[in-house]
């Protein structure tokens, strides 16, 4: 009888063990899944800061002055 209490015990800090680890498996896994949001939040608002860049350079290559390369050679060539 003494063997299975020996078999209890040992059983029973493994099976503790195992709660711990996965407690901490557990805990890994929520703060992996709060920075993946964060990350993609933060992606998010990159990506839509460089649409509105890209939007403001268009409108000041439109606003200046035409480009040379578009323009008729001067007359005396």
């Amino acid at each position: 009888m003494s063997d299975v209490g020996v078999d209890n015990s040992g059983l029973e800090r493994r099976l503790a063990d195992l709660e711990v680890r996965l407690t901490f498996i557990d805990d890994t896994v929520e703060a992996l899944a709060v920075a993946d949001a964060d990350q993609s939040q933060r992606i998010a608002a990159l990506e839509r800061a460089v649409r509105e860049l890209r939007g403001e350079l268009v409108s000041i290559r439109l606003g200046q002055a035409p480009d040379p390369h578009n323009e008729p050679p001067p007359p005396h060539y």
